[in-house]
């Protein structure tokens, strides 16, 4: 049986290798360039490490203090689940330590790493025909039975396919190394900022990492020149805690901002970035990428004698879709009502004072999976909201109330 080819090895890619090794599936994995560190705030759940047997010494920093801080306040409290336990915590990691032990575990497992630029396929009934450059440039081709395409935003899987650019925002950061005793405050602690100066449509963030900090912004589509700028106006808003540090590299790339319609095609099946699982609210994609390849793997594996698109998107895009709609759904519902307006980041950064909201968006982060909150919750969270986002009306029409305390600091005191 002809192998897999798997074109891209960061992450997804990788676990998508692996994936086919543990099956007994024989794996090509092409990457372009195996020296590039993908630019990335680098957090991710610890179930990541649980899931897929990752030693932890790959974490840099176990985040368990959240900051979120909007123009006019600042909330900060734990990261905890429903269920505490010594799992709550966001994981912070470096993609050039990460990445190439999951990449050098399915090259130790059988996977055959090639170093190459992807050129082209074309797909025929019984498999399909890859070309790709070698680092001569010379022109090379391998046969194989189907292809992941894990390399990325500008997936040169995905145009081989005829499939149209996503939309898309870029995410822009510096990685700052700081003195020990700036960097103390950061150790356990991960904000993220708020507002028209920092970033219009998304966020700005500060995640610790080794012996640095990797400050950085997101800006949607139509607004990506004005990355450079978004990023000097955090770093001004942030001059007491990061003004001292030295900087010691720049980092930007581009996240898609919503899904494709369809993740596979025949014999191909898109994973990550390139299939356009990238979460709108928060930007993440390391675990989408690592469990859209690993599902896609399983998929491409159970059908390899025929893995049409009707196959492939009865038991990797329906079963995807099935698992995590839910998740895509409220977060790009919240991303609609919570970034677009400095009113509503006012009103976004309020709730997550509240403790029912902290522990939903936890559960979800640390477990992947919505729980439904009891009824109970959920009209305390509503009234939470109502009262928040009519103190927000009436501070944005009128200035602050001048008697009495505000309908946001009631909530919070009952």
């Amino acid at each position: 049986m002809e192998p897999v080819l798997v074109v891209g090895a960061s992450v997804g890619g990788s676990i998508a290798a692996n994936t086919l090794r543990e099956l007994g599936v024989e794996v090509i994995l092409l990457e372009r360039d195996l020296n590039y560190v993908k630019p990335c705030g680098g957090a991710v759940p610890p179930l990541v490490f649980s899931e897929y047997h990752l030693p932890e010494d790959l974490i840099d920093r176990k985040v368990k203090t959240a900051v979120v801080a909007s123009p006019r306040q600042m909330s900060e409290f734990p990261v905890a689940s429903s269920h505490p336990s010594d799992r709550d915590f966001i994981a912070m990691v470096r993609r050039e330590k990460f990445d190439r032990f999951i990449r050098q575990r399915a090259v130790e497992r059988g996977a055959t790493l090639i170093e190459g630029k992807f050129t082209g396929l074309q797909i025929g009934p019984s498999g399909v025909q890859v070309t790709y450059e070698d680092k001569r440039r010379r022109a090379q081709h391998v046969q194989a039975a189907a292809v992941i395409g894990a390399d990325g935003a500008y997936s040169a899987v995905a145009k081989a396919l005829g499939l149209e650019r996503l939309p898309m925002a870029v995410a822009y950061q510096e990685r700052i190394r700081l003195p020990a005793h700036t960097m103390q405050y950061w150790e356990q602690r991960a904000a993220l900022y708020l507002g028209d100066d920092v970033s219009p449509d998304l966020y700005a963030w500060v995640f610790p990492k080794y012996d640095h900090v990797a400050a950085g912004i997101g800006a949607g589509a139509g607004k990506t020149q004005h990355a450079r700028d978004l990023l000097n106006n955090l770093k001004s808003r942030l001059k007491d805690q990061l003004g001292e540090g030295e900087s010691i590299l720049f980092e930007a790339h581009h996240l898609p901002m919503h899904p494709r319609k369809h993740l596979s095609y025949d014999r191909v099946a898109l994973i990550g970035d390139a299939a356009g699982l990238v979460q709108a609210t928060s930007g993440e994609g390391i675990y989408w990428a690592m469990k859209s390849g690993e599902m896609a793997a399983r998929a491409i594996a159970a059908h390899l004698d025929n893995p049409s698109a009707e196959h492939l998107r009865r038991d990797y895009d329906a079963q995807w879709w099935k698992r995590y709609r839910p998740t895509y759904t409220f977060l790009q519902l919240l991303q609609r009502i919570s970034y677009n307006s400095d009113t509503q980041r006012e009103i976004f950064a309020a709730m997550c004072q509240d403790p029912d909201v902290q522990r939903l968006t936890f559960d979800s982060y640390l477990a992947k999976h919505i729980e439904p909150a009891p009824w109970s919750v959920q009209m305390k969270i509503t009234g939470h909201w109502l009262s928040t986002a009519i103190h927000e009306l009436i501070v944005e029409r009128f200035g602050s109330p001048r008697h009495g305390p505000s309908l946001l600091h009631r909530s919070q005191s009952n």
